[in-house]
């Protein structure tokens, strides 16, 4: 009830334009990244199919852009599918993948996109989804595979374990072929063979998880090593600009010593 009449007397909004220019003035993340936890709990508490949980999950990773392109953040990677995700029912994944290929559509037609130059790559094993996603993802990468002022990720069919694993083999297999020897192989060139090797800034600053859980579930595992975590109580339906700045403004409030 109070939030409800917050909101009509507009503090929520005087709120959030101060938090902005507070977090605004301040260094802020260069790589965000974001894991869209509880899509279907949010459903369920509103009683509503799964299919509109992950409707209302995509339209705000909609406005999740535009808070990001709103504050200068070059790269965002979300966390939009897993490949434990499969082992869901097959009503389920069926109704991920179709909202997330509907995205993808949008996606290429987005004024966002082209306006501000964003570079949008699926990163996982892209060969496990079904065809028409496949292709959809290929077209979109190739309409942007130019465009360098921005980056957009979205981790799909992604596991930080199994990219790990695709990384070593394709290094094994330039060792094997005698490209490199096994003394070239250092952190750099392992950067050089995984999912993210075509970003500046392979490393988010800033991981945020909602729904409550406090894990990774694999998310960039070798890319998260120095990141700032920040787990927030809300479903991703029900995140809002406020608390995206608030966990900018926290991560703002540390001192990030990178292991010194």
């Amino acid at each position: 009830m109070l939030s409800k009449l917050l909101k009509l007397l507009g503090v929520y909004k005087l709120y959030e334009k101060w938090l902005f220019n507070q977090v605004k003035s301040k260094n802020i993340p260069n790589h965000v990244a974001v894991i869209l936890d509880g899509n279907r709990r949010w459903a369920a508490k509103k009683d509503l199919s799964i299919e509109a949980g992950y409707l209302m999950g995509a339209n705000k990773g909609e406005e999740f852009l535009d808070w990001c392109l709103q504050l200068g953040i070059t790269t965002v990677t979300i966390y939009a599918f897993s490949t434990e995700n499969f082992q869901r029912s097959k009503p389920e994944v069926e109704a991920i993948l179709k909202t997330i290929e509907n995205e993808v559509l949008k996606l290429e037609k987005d004024p966002r996109i082209h306006t501000h130059k964003i570079r949008v790559k699926a990163l996982g094993r892209i060969e496990l989804l079904p065809e028409s996603l496949r292709e959809n993802l290929k077209r979109l990468e190739e309409l942007t595979k130019n465009y360098n002022q921005h980056y957009l990720n979205i981790a799909i069919a992604y596991g930080g374990r199994i990219e790990i694993i695709d990384a070593t083999k394709k290094i094994a297999e330039k060792v094997l072929r005698k490209e490199i020897s096994i003394e070239d192989i250092n952190e750099d060139l392992f950067k050089e063979h995984l999912y993210t090797a075509h970003l500046p800034n392979p490393y988010p600053d800033l991981i945020i998880r909602t729904s409550g859980e406090e894990r990774l579930s694999g998310f960039l595992l070798w890319q998260s090593a120095y990141s700032e975590l920040s787990f927030l109580d809300v479903y991703w339906p029900d995140f809002r600009k406020i608390d995206f700045l608030r966990a900018i403004r926290t991560y703002q409030q540390r001192k990030r010593r990178f292991g010194k």
